[in-house]
Parts: C-alpha cells; sequence; structure tokens
C-alpha cells in the first residue's frame, strides 16, 4: 500500500483472510483466492512486491494455469471442440482451499469442478507450495493428472516486484543480470491479439545484463521462450537485490506498465498462441503434455539481499 511516497506492509484491514508465514528474516502475506503472493517483507518491514496500484495493474503475483498469455479469440481447441478460456486461465481467479498451513509454510489446492470442466475438460489437483527458510521465499507448483489420457497445459509464475526496490537505489539503476549470456534475439506479442508474433526482435540483453527502463515495454513484454538461464538477480548496486532461480522452467517474461512501480519477472512452462496458430491444444507449442497418474512441478525461489 502506498502512504505518502513510501510503501508499507500490507495490514489485516487491507485484505482480510491473508495467510502470513514467516523466518527469521522474511514475513510472507498469500491470499488463497488464486493461491497470489500479495506481501513479501523483510525483518525492517521493507515492502518488496508491487503497490498493486490499481491506475498501473492491481495485479499482484497471479498464477497462470492451464494457459499462459493468450489464446486466439480466447478459443481452446480440443478434438474438434471449441471451449472459451481466457488469458493466463482460470488459477489467478479462483479459490484456493488452504490445506496445510504452518509458521514457515503453507499449501494451498485448487481441483477441477463444473465450472473449469466448461472451460478446460480434464481433472486436475494444482497445488501451489510457500516455504520461507532464512531470507529465501520457495514457491512450488505441482499439476497431478487424474486423468486416463494426458493432460495438456501450460503453467507460469506472474510476480510483481517494487521497482525500484527498497533501499533508496535509483529507479533508473535497477537491472536484470542472467546467470548465463543471453545474445539470442527476443519475442513480442501482437497488441491487439496478444499473440506470439512469428519474428525474433533484437534482445535489449548484454552479455547478461538487461538495463531496465519503462520504454523497453512500450512494445508490451520481452519474452525469451527458449532461455539458458535458470536463475537471475534483479535490482541495483549500492541498494537491494533479488535472486530469483527457476530450475524446471526455460521460458521468461520481462513485463511492466510503463511508468508503474513495479516489474514482472515471469519464468514460464508456456506462451501465448502464436499468430495464425489454429490446431488442437495438445499440438500447441509450449503445452506440457503431462501424463496419466504423474506430477510436474514447478519452483521459483526469491533470495533477498536487502540493501
Amino acid at each position: 500500500m502506498i502512504e505518502g511516497n513510501r510503501v508499507r506492509p500490507l495490514e489485516d484491514d487491507d485484505a482480510p483472510g491473508l495467510v502470513r508465514i514467516a523466518s527469521e528474516g522474511l514475513t510472507v502475506a498469500i491470499n488463497p483466492f488464486g493461491a497470489e503472493l500479495w506481501s513479501l517483507t523483510d525483518a525492517e518491514g521493507r515492502e518488496y512486491m508491487t503497490d498493486a496500484d490499481p491506475a498501473f495493474w492491481s495485479g499482484r503475483a497471479p498464477v497462470l494455469f492451464p494457459i499462459v498469455g493468450a489464446l486466439a479469440e480466447d478459443r481452446l481447441r480440443l478434438d474438434g471442440k471449441d471451449y472459451t478460456l481466457p488469458k493466463h486461465g482460470f488459477a489467478r481467479r479462483s479459490a484456493f482451499a488452504p490445506v496445510e498451513v504452518a509458521a514457515a509454510h503453507a499449501r494451498f489446492r485448487l481441483t477441477d469442478s463444473p465450472d473449469t470442466r466448461a472451460a478446460y475438460p480434464f481433472g486436475f489437483v494444482l497445488d501451489l507450495l510457500f516455504r520461507v527458510e532464512g531470507m529465501t521465499l520457495c514457491m512450488e507448483a505441482s499439476v497431478f493428472n487424474p486423468n486416463p489420457v494426458d493432460l495438456p497445459f501450460s503453467f507460469g509464475f506472474h510476480p510483481a516486484f517494487a521497482w525500484p526496490l527498497p533501499g533508496g537505489a535509483d529507479k533508473a539503476a535497477h537491472r536484470l543480470v542472467f546467470d548465463r549470456p543471453e545474445p539470442q534475439p527476443i519475442r513480442r506479442i501482437d497488441k491487439a491479439s496478444g499473440l506470439l508474433l512469428p519474428d525474433g526482435a533484437p534482445t535489449p540483453v548484454q552479455g547478461r545484463d538487461v538495463a531496465l527502463d519503462a520504454d523497453l515495454f512500450r512494445a508490451d513484454a520481452v519474452i525469451w521462450t527458449d532461455l539458458a538461464s535458470r536463475a537471475a538477480s534483479y535490482g541495483a548496486d549500492g541498494g537491494a537485490w533479488l535472486d530469483v532461480a527457476f530450475p524446471d522452467m526455460h521460458m521468461f517474461g520481462l513485463w511492466q506498465v510503463p511508468g508503474a512501480r513495479y516489474i514482472c519477472l515471469e519464468p514460464w512452462a508456456g506462451h501465448s498462441d502464436p499468430l495464425g496458430f489454429d490446431g488442437d491444444f495438445r499440438e500447441k507449442p509450449g503445452v506440457v503434455l503431462l501424463p496419466p497418474g504423474e506430477t510436474a512441478r514447478f519452483r521459483m525461489d526469491v533470495t533477498v539481499r536487502p540493501a
């Protein structure tokens, strides 16, 4: 929340029903609606998440399932039948059940229902586990397939971190540093349809570094569909840093509404429909096909290094 020019931590009156977990270094608040990370503060009370200013974007860290990005005309095609599934799927607008809550960890669960099956005709069990250890928040999503056939889906994390981070560093000094060089072209989306454009665009990465500037997002998100890195650091010299690890995902989105006080660092397993794609959902590039009775896991760890 904004208080003058300072972001203050969430209070109970701001969002009743939040689940809080903590370590000696961090306090985390999760909203069971969407199993959405709402707050990440250190022992000094400094907030590392977005202020969720509705003038820009009121999201905080939505869970993307069973799709990432947009489908052409919101149409999910399976075996010749069409279903309607809006951008990023339904998990972010669903009430998860808190199935396990302790001092330093909490697990939330979403299962299929008549409503989800009307848009996505499969059974599933989606768990989100949040755990704090010292200065690290570990988030792990698991998708279980109870069906007798392969489960096609995509999954993504979409956390919005404060930009600038607390600690006094100038916003313009912040950068993203991948753990490996990333010289390949980036991808962009068609702003009218939300679909992935076919041609690559020049990368903003210089070696391993991305200088962060609002102009980078005038054409919407910056997307890597085959990232070499499985970790990155975000912050500024002389200020705070966040070290982000995503060992199970090789796609990545970087996004904000230009001028906002957040930056989204988004590891993905999947992406929007490519422009012109009109095939079965199982054939869509980036879709995970999970065999019957198996579980897929996707982890994102965020380690806070205060200024």
